[in-house]
């Protein structure tokens, strides 16, 4: 444990000079007076008075503030606390004697005619860059002060950050969200719904295994479905609806507000995006229904415009269901015209060939000239039985038997001539018999041609039924009525929904500035 060391003793009885008396005191203040006011006062390193060697001294502040008081009591500008000491010494005070405290104490009463208690309190010094020492702190102490400064130097920038966090949020948050909402609440002009569902059916007993199972589905128009709904949101119905109802020229009055609104010179891109915007279409795969919602300044408009729109989708479903069937029968149709001109090439192929003998049956004549071979045959061969038999007598008749002979001599005659007949017939390129084998394959290919006509017929005709079976048909289940309330904007959702949006924004943009920082800081 260090101790301060005591304050010197000083003699104030010991001027500079070596005299003690008032008057040498006087003189000595008058000239540290004028030294001050001048150039100011020279130290004596080699004296007491060096200020390095009051400040060894070990002066507490009640010692120097008594110092500094004794000073300005004498009219001394002192630098300093340690300074008033120095000057003090200087002119022969000493500012701890005790006759001196005392004097001191006695020039601050207040005198009984002033009328009034003068309070002494700590004042404000007038340098302000003097730096009177405070009183001293145990270590403890000066911890629990340290921690104390620095909880409350956290709680300050903590108080800092959060203004900073709410004013950011007013500025990003909250601001543009009210902006929102008084558009939404002011100035939005009000837009009228009209609601309309419709559905495209197909004939019912479509043929096939895989046609008949779904036949009776969503799933057998669902590319019907999507093809109209494309169609609807395309350009093309938008310039349709544009000549029949001007829908553009209604989004350009004066009176709707300037983000719906459309310019005077909006090109077809401008006005379609609007369009989608307005006209709302959806396809539910599931029940295979399309909803249509469409809003507009004019509830009556809305309605127009709904039905001018099932109009063309329905004009482009029968459209869609012309081109199915006639794709499906130009095919077959095609196939029957074809089978028609090869019978009628058999069939004239036919008549030639029979046109080119001296008879027109040759197979016939083939036929009746075989048939009456094998009949003198069969006489013949009864003739040789009877003359046998004749024979076989011991004594025949001789003139039977010369008969019967005669008999098959005549029939061998014509028999032979029948055969040279036949061969004659059958010899040659020219002969019946290869005629009529070419007669006979021009009849088997008319029968093919016969049989490939009749096959070609009947696709045709079960293609026409599965045409007709395939037809679609578009059927509206929900009408459009125009809307007594206005359904847009929706206020409050859309005012919540900015706040939400704003609000993700910012947190997004928060969270990557404190990854960055973070980041570039590590």
């Amino acid at each position: 444990m260090t101790t301060k060391p005591k304050a010197k003793k000083y003699n104030p009885n010991r001027s500079p000079g070596g005299e003690g008396t008032a008057e040498a005191r006087s003189d000595a203040i008058d000239r540290i007076r004028r030294a001050t006011q001048g150039n100011g006062i020279k130290e004596d390193t080699g004296s007491s008075t060096n200020i390095d060697e009051i400040k060894r001294e070990g002066l507490t502040g009640r010692q120097l503030r008594v110092a500094r008081r004794l000073a300005k009591k004498n009219g001394l500008s002192a630098n300093s606390d340690y300074d008033a000491v120095r000057l003090l010494r200087q002119i022969g005070l000493d500012p701890f004697q005790r006759a001196n405290l005392l004097e001191l104490a006695a020039n601050d009463q207040p005198t009984p005619d002033s009328g009034k208690v003068k309070v002494l309190l700590p004042q404000i010094t007038e340098d302000p860059k003097d730096n009177l020492p405070g009183p001293e702190l145990s270590p403890s102490e000066r911890r629990e002060y340290e921690i104390g400064q620095i909880q409350k130097d956290i709680a300050r920038r903590r108080r800092r950050k959060l203004l900073t966090m709410f004013a950011r949020l007013a500025v990003f948050v909250m601001l543009p969200t009210l902006l929102v909402g008084y558009y939404f609440y002011r100035v939005a002009t009000p837009m009228y719904a009209s609601s309309s569902a419709f559905s495209i059916l197909q004939a019912d007993g479509a043929a096939g295994a895989i046609g008949g199972f779904l036949s009776g589905t969503q799933y057998a128009t669902a590319q019907d479905s999507v093809a109209s709904q494309e169609f609807l949101e395309s350009k093309d119905a938008l310039e349709r609806l544009n000549r029949d109802t001007g829908f553009d020229e209604v989004f350009k009055q004066e009176w709707i507000d300037p983000i719906q609104r459309l310019s005077p010179d909006a090109s077809l891109e401008e006005t379609h995006k609007l369009y989608k915007k307005m006209v709302t279409i959806g396809y539910d795969p599931s029940d295979g229904i399309v909803r249509m919602e469409v809003a507009t300044p004019d509830p009556e408009y809305s309605v127009e415009v709904s039905r001018r729109l099932i109009q063309y989708a329905e004009e482009t479903i029968n459209a869609l269901s012309v081109l199915k069937r006639e794709d499906q029968m130009r095919e077959a149709m095609k196939s029957f015209e074809d089978a028609q001109d090869a019978r009628r090439r058999a069939q004239e192929d036919l008549i030639e060939l029979q046109l080119q003998g001296a008879v027109l049956d040759p197979q016939s004549v083939i036929a009746s000239l075989r048939a009456r071979i094998d009949q003198f045959e069969i006489q013949l061969q009864d003739k040789e039985l009877q003359l046998a038999a004749l024979l076989d007598n011991l004594r025949p008749n001789q003139a039977k038997v010369e008969g019967v002979q005669a008999d098959i001599e005549r029939l061998q005659a014509v028999l032979n001539e029948l055969n040279a007949e036949m061969l004659d017939v059958s010899a040659g390129e020219n002969s019946l018999a290869r005629l009529n084998v070419r007669i006979q394959m021009a009849q088997a290919d008319l029968a093919a041609r016969d049989m490939m006509l009749q096959s070609a017929l009947q696709q045709v005709e079960t293609t026409r039924t599965e045409a007709n079976r395939k037809v679609r048909y578009l059927t509206v289940s929900v009408n459009p009525v125009a809307s007594q309330e206005a359904g847009y904007p929706r206020k409050f959702e859309n005012t919540i929904l900015a706040f939400l949006l704003f609000a993700g924004i910012y947190l997004m943009i928060s969270l990557t500035a404190s990854v960055l920082r973070e980041q570039v800081s590590s």
